[in-house]
């Protein structure tokens, strides 16, 4: 029996990127920085973490090699052990270094057009789109308008959208429109519905993703956005890993946003969670529902939303170290004919300017039993890693990509 799960560690660049300078990124590099600043005592918070950091499973399935070829030097030690992986980096080859063009890569389909994108002015949405926006979905205006953190905005907003009613709205240097809204204040049935309206509205735009930001809380010390979020994505432009396997009969399990990101298309199972932790228990909880040749495809966002975004380093490499510890618990379900896959889909270098993403080369870790440990090199497109696992689960080739196992 063969099976595959492919994990996205969302944002776990490993620097390197040629183009990276062409999206004003030189010099980015998420885990190499990471790893630098914990060396040296800037990763440290009391409570959560302190000293060098330290992902020895991670490390001996090959993260540190694959970070080391791709940045052209070491990191600091990881703890790691004998190799037991096969490890590699991949290059982005997608325009944008966004979530859709990522995964989209990642599952066979590299982004080859350019999103569209709203201006880091304020107000940055255009007023034609925020009036019609706003007469459509009967509100009593918005709040926000600009380039931000979504933490950050509910925290300074949250109160004055409670009060009014205004959905906040926002965007990033992707091609992204945000909207948050307090699940009963305002009511998530109704974002969703604004959501919705908005996607229709964006399209002439090529905006890649309307995102509903559902939060609870009161006040802004206690603000905490939930796992009801939901993307509306554009759906992919070609055949995706996930469309070919459930032509074939496959079952694809879509853990997180994995489902939202691809438009809900070739995905059988949707099951989302709170954190990244409880992300972590329904990958390994959903290998007792798979047969043969079928797929799970998880992404874990934390490191992204939580950490990335707000320049974080402790948070960041915290999380590092808590998905580190679960990766043996991951080797344990892993059955004679199953490959695991760890990537990434972009950068989101904590320590760098800004608050957005990071262009970066990306980790492909593979593993599982009877995978002989060893290099897999450079890859010149992360769709070799969805046409990996199609070659491994008995589909016939895709258009692009080629196989590295």
């Amino acid at each position: 029996m063969k099976r595959a799960v492919l994990i996205v560690l969302d944002s776990v660049g490993i620097g390197g990127a040629e183009d990276a300078a062409r999206l004003g990124d030189e010099g980015a590099d998420t885990l190499g920085h990471i790893a630098e600043a914990c060396a040296v005592g800037r990763g440290d918070r009391d409570g959560l973490r302190s000293g060098p950091l330290r992902l020895p499973n991670l490390d001996r399935i090959g993260l540190g090699r694959a970070a080391a070829a791709s940045r052209g030097k070491p990191l600091p030690p990881l703890g790691g052990g004998a190799l037991t992986g096969r490890w590699g980096y991949g290059v982005e080859t997608s325009r944008g270094k966004d979530t859709p063009s990522g995964h989209w890569e990642i599952a066979g389909v590299p982004v080859t057009f350019d999103w569209g994108y709203f201006p880091d002015t304020e107000p940055c949405f255009p007023k034609a789109l925020t009036d019609e926006l706003i007469a459509e979905a009967g509100l009593p205006g918005i709040l926000g308008n600009k380039r931000a953190s979504g933490t950050v905005i509910v925290h300074d907003l949250g109160e004055h959208h409670i009060r009014t009613g205004k959905p906040i709205c926002y965007t990033s240097a992707d091609s992204v429109f945000q909207i948050a809204a307090h699940e009963t204040h305002f009511g998530l049935e109704r974002l969703y519905g604004v959501c919705e309206i908005a996607r229709r509205l964006v399209d002439p735009l090529k905006i890649g993703r309307v995102i509903a930001r559902p939060f609870v809380g009161e006040t802004a010390g206690s603000f905490e956005r939930t796992a009801n979020r939901r993307d509306y994505a554009e759906p992919p432009p070609e055949t995706t890993l996930l469309d070919r396997l459930v032509a074939d009969g496959r079952k694809v399990v879509g853990i997180g946003k994995i489902a939202d990101i691809f438009a809900h298309r070739g995905v059988s199972e949707v099951v989302k969670g709170r954190n990244d932790m409880e992300l972590v228990d329904a990958t390994l909880a959903a290998f007792g529902r798979l047969g043969d040749g079928d797929l799970i495809f998880a992404n874990y966002v934390e490191f992204d939303t939580r950490c990335g975004h707000r320049r974080d380093v402790p948070c960041y490499a915290a999380a590092l170290e808590r998905f580190d510890r679960r990766v043996p618990e991951l080797e344990a379900r892993l059955k004679p004919g199953d490959l695991a896959i760890i990537t990434a889909d972009h950068g989101n270098d904590p320590t760098w300017k800004g608050t957005d993403h990071t262009r970066e080369h990306l980790p492909i870790l593979a593993f599982g039993p009877g995978i002989a440990p060893g290099e897999i090199g450079r890859r010149e497109t992360l769709a070799d890693i969805g046409e990996t696992v199609a070659a491994h689960l008995g589909l016939a080739p895709g258009k692009h990509g080629t196989r590295f196992l």
